[in-house]
């Protein structure tokens, strides 16, 4: 009977049914095996209106839809061209570190692809690389960045850590930044080579420096390029907080595209693209609603934890121990969302950890990593998902393209592990204490989460996510 199943599932997956049918058909096929009642799969769902990543979806979406649909990806094209153009995949570069720097903002991936894909996707097109790259990079770029200040997985990662530590392990969001900055740069720089690479394979087009053209190109698309500046700007100053720089990014943006470079009418082309953002809004919204299922579908029948007990009864050498911990995390990384993955899987990895002998900052960033690289892993990754519906591509090629990056940051991945000074000497040598700028705190003054304001909607997660831990703890 179970074979059965599993072929009409993969019949459903070769007649191209939508994605969210076909994951959710999964889902209830796995409860009915368990046992667990269908029901449980729509109030699970009802969760997902808490969740930290759901909010900023539709706002940077429908940003990104009005930068599409304006002028601005050729505003783009000129100045890349004429400030990057010399180098060898110069618009490749710059889009792994424009997608790199968002994600570190907005905490996740998905939205990355989400807000820049309609911009950058073209971008790429026109200069002459091809669908594959193009998809893949934005995929496995948009991924990137969850290791570097002020990325909120990293304060949820503290949290949960101190939790299920007691507080008897100090740890700080300071020392997971400063052992995040290396591997998050080598993580990069692996994209950023291989752009290099490919830009001279394909012999794009490279164009010598021209200053006037570059001053004419930057006054051209100085509204677009000043976005990051004043995001920055607005947080530091205390204007903003991190969870309101979605609405900021979405203000910015219309009032540039409308009122001044005039690109879209106020109400016959935004309530287009209004329209056509909100309808993929929609289709996203489903699919981690059904994801979100499937994930209390594994902590229920606490598959994370048998999977861990047998790597603890098999496994005595810390190196191989490492190895299965990496394997384990990426299919983590495939079937839950980060915030979920912290609350049911950190607290069992701990204790493991702690016997044998990993430092705190090193599992922070090994867990990170592997997070980020799982996001894009075939078949379930949850970009590939969001990258299929954003660009109106087959599940196939969107797992197709990202297979060389996944490659790539695999290595870097390998390096990160079995490395540990590239995580633990930073922290070591700076002792863990951001500099006055960064933390925007004197000695004995406020914490590290005063740098960007108010931060109650932060804190009221952080209190979410104890609540959740200590709900779903083994033996509670």
């Amino acid at each position: 009977m179970t074979i059965a199943w599993i072929l009409l599932l993969l019949l459903l997956i070769a007649i191209r049914t939508p994605l969210f049918v076909v994951m959710l058909f999964a889902t209830m096929l796995a409860y009915s095996h368990a046992g667990i009642d269908l029901i449980n799969i729509f109030v699970v769902m009802s969760d997902l209106l808490d969740k930290p990543y759901l909010l900023p979806i539709p706002l940077f979406t429908l940003a990104g839809f009005i930068l599409a649909a304006s002028d601005a990806p050729q505003r783009m094209v000129r100045f890349a061209k004429a400030v990057f153009g010399w180098m060898p995949g110069g618009l490749a570069i710059l889009s792994v570190g424009t997608c790199a720097f968002l994600t570190t903002f907005t905490g996740a991936s998905g939205v990355t692809i989400i807000a820049l894909g309609g911009m950058l996707y073209p971008l790429l097109r026109q200069n002459g690389y091809p669908e594959r790259f193009s998809l893949g990079l934005i995929t496995a770029s948009g991924s990137l960045g969850l290791m570097f200040f002020p990325a909120l997985p990293v304060f949820l990662y503290v949290t949960v850590y101190s939790l299920a530590t007691d507080g008897q392990v100090p740890l700080s969001p300071s020392r997971i930044f400063l052992a995040g900055l290396v591997p998050g740069i080598l993580m990069m720089g692996m994209l950023m080579s291989y752009c290099v690479a490919k830009g001279i394979r394909l012999d794009i087009e490279r164009t010598p420096f021209d200053a006037t053209e570059a001053w004419l190109a930057f006054r051209a698309a100085i509204w677009e390029l000043l976005l990051p500046v004043w995001l920055i700007w607005a947080l530091q100053a205390g204007s903003i907080g991190l969870s309101e720089i979605a609405p900021a990014t979405l203000l910015y943006v219309s009032f540039v595209e409308v009122s001044i470079h005039k690109d879209l009418s106020p109400v016959r082309d935004m309530s287009k693209v209004t329209l056509d953002g909100m309808q993929l809004v929609g289709a996203i919204t489903i699919i981690l609603a059904v994801v979100l299922g499937f994930n209390n579908y594994l902590i229920d029948q606490e598959v994370p934890q048998s999977i861990l007990a047998w790597i603890r009864q098999y496994i005595s050498n810390p190196m191989l121990f490492l190895l299965g911990l990496n394997i384990f995390l990426l299919i983590v990384g495939c079937l839950m969302d980060i915030f979920s993955a912290m609350v049911a899987v950190l607290p069992l990895i701990i204790p493991l950890a702690q016997d044998y002998g990993i430092a705190p900052e090193h599992l922070a960033i090994i867990f990170l990593a592997n997070l980020e690289i799982g996001y894009l892993t075939p078949p379930v990754g949850m970009n590939l998902f969001i990258s299929s519906l954003h660009f109106d591509k087959s599940l196939v090629t969107i797992s197709r393209s990202v297979l060389p990056f996944i490659a790539l940051l695999a290595v870097a991945l390998t390096l990160i592990t079995y490395v540990p000074s590239l995580s633990t000497w930073l922290p070591e040598v700076v002792g863990g204490e951001l500099t006055n700028t960064t933390a925007g705190t004197q000695s004995g003054e406020g914490s590290i989460l005063d740098a960007f304001g108010d931060f109650d909607e932060i804190e009221a997660l952080l209190n979410e996510v104890e609540n959740g831990l200590r709900k779903d703890s083994p033996g509670e």
